[in-house]
């Protein structure tokens, strides 16, 4: 019997009991046909006589709520489950959040409810199919066994060090990004490496300046912790350093891949954002999200590799390079934050799971980490050559040519005034899923658009996709 009875001392104790397995059974928390204890192991259990016990089970029966078998024992009935209790009104409680949990927006929802969409462009989203799923079981298991050799039990909060090595030269050879073992700090995703960053570095009314368009999480993040977010627009070259406000103690930025647009940040502005936080002394939270994709030109320099000052906090995940499930992210952050970030992230759970940790530094440092990024950049180079040939041809008339070099989406604002939220529902009727730009702006009007991830959809599902967009275009205009 999955339920849990707890009986008061004083009167009516065989009330007490019936109440509670009969509200069991109208919940459904006690299934059709599922056996009870013995009325003599009930009365055990509960330390009363075994008579109440049976007058319990004797009353539920005649009520109809259980029945017996002879030799097997007592059960639920079929036909009680499931059906409406009188509950009583939920008491009224004064527990609350803090206001500023109340104003923030409700959590992102990553699925559709309804069946899946047969060609979605969904953005952040990998394929998993192509993950060498043999690899990452061999990792696992190398990584089980040594764990259970290991008589330790919990680990520091900086991470597994082996992750933490391969990680450093994961960095020094994919991002020319020299760094010690030491100095990365592994995190539950890359979301997790912004609130830390948030909590040592915001106190409330703290201004923190963002894009404009940006990561909803990023920003929910710095309002979770009392900072007045001032967001600041872009420009083909990424943010516009000249709007920055004179205040901000923190900036957060997607210079690689600006999100959701997809422009990357040129060298003077990235040199000009610099120089400007080393006049203020502000920190720069650079979000690497998915740069290790990149298409067309050289590889620009992280921000974080230009900064003699010490100002940027350097964000990374392995959701757009393996998939999101995995939870596991990254920063490099000023030496002047690290033993508070420490603290902070032991604070909050101590450490991820070592498990995994090690796992993926046996994948990275045996060569599957690398290899498995040069399949997945050939795959979504074709995906996205597919892409722009249909934005640079039969839709270029409906589309500003995007300005994405790297990353695993693309940002597509709208060239003609097209109804957003009008055509992605017309598109769903398609089986085609469509994601809009507007929903990333902060301020009023955003520039409607379109955002297009080929992570997880296949060239033949992107080609037929945009032939059927191409016909539903002319009927959204507004």
């Amino acid at each position: 019997m999955d339920i849990h009875l707890t009986v008061h001392a004083g009167s009516d104790l065989t009330g007490q009991i019936y109440r509670q397995i009969r509200s069991g059974i109208l919940e459904g928390r006690l299934a059709s046909r599922e056996r009870l204890p013995s009325s003599r192991l009930l009365a055990a259990q509960l330390g009363v006589s075994r008579k109440t016990t049976l007058d319990v089970y004797e009353r539920l029966m005649a009520e109809g709520f259980l029945y017996a078998r002879s030799g097997s024992g007592t059960f639920v009935a079929d036909a009680m489950t499931g059906l409406p209790s009188r509950k009583t009104k939920p008491v009224a409680t004064r527990a609350m959040p803090s206001p500023v949990w109340r104003s923030l927006p409700e959590p992102i929802v990553m699925r559709r409810p309804g069946p899946a969409l047969a060609m979605d462009f969904a953005g952040g989203v990998t394929d998993k199919s192509r993950f060498p799923a043999a690899s990452w079981r061999r990792s696992l298991l190398h990584a089980l066994r040594q764990q259970l050799r290991d008589g330790s039990g919990y680990r520091e909060p900086g991470g597994d060090p082996s992750l933490r090595l391969a990680i450093s030269r994961y960095l020094g050879f994919s991002r020319a990004l020299v760094c010690s073992w030491q100095e990365v700090i592994v995190t539950q995703g890359a979301q997790q490496a912004l609130d830390l960053l948030a909590r040592v570095m915001i106190q409330p009314g703290d201004v923190v300046a963002v894009e404009d368009p940006c990561y909803p999480p990023a920003r929910a993040s710095f309002i979770a912790q009392g900072a007045r977010v001032v967001p600041v627009p872009v420009d083909e070259q990424g943010l516009i350093v000249e709007r920055l406000p004179g205040k901000a103690r923190l900036v957060y930025v997607t210079p690689s891949h600006q999100f959701p647009l997809g422009m990357p940040m040129g060298v003077e502005r990235r040199l000009q954002l610099l120089e400007w936080a080393k006049r203020r002394d502000a920190v720069i939270i650079e979000d690497d999200y998915d740069g290790e994709f990149r298409f067309e030109g050289r590889p620009l320099e992280p921000l974080k590799s230009l900064d003699p000052a010490g100002l940027v906090a350097y964000v990374g995940t392995f959701s757009k390079t393996i998939f999101p499930e995995l939870r596991m992210g990254y920063m490099l952050a000023p030496a002047s934050l690290a033993p508070a970030l420490l603290k902070a992230k032991q604070i909050v759970d101590w450490h991820g799971c070592t498990l995994t940790q090690a796992a993926l530094a046996h994948f990275m440092l045996g060569g599957e980490f690398a290899r498995h990024l040069r399949r997945m950049h050939k795959l979504y180079t074709a995906r996205r050559q597919t892409l722009l040939k249909h934005l640079q041809g039969p839709l270029a008339a409906w589309f500003q040519p995007p300005k994405q070099a790297a990353g695993i989406h693309m940002g597509a604002r709208f060239s003609r005034p097209v109804a957003e939220d009008a055509l992605r529902m017309a598109a769903e009727q398609a089986s085609i899923g469509l994601h809009g730009l507007s929903q990333f702006y902060i301020e009023r009007p955003a520039e409607p658009g379109l955002l297009f991830g080929y992570g997880n959809i296949e060239v033949h599902e992107i080609e037929k996709a945009l032939d059927i967009l191409a016909g539903i275009l002319p009927q959204s205009l507004r």
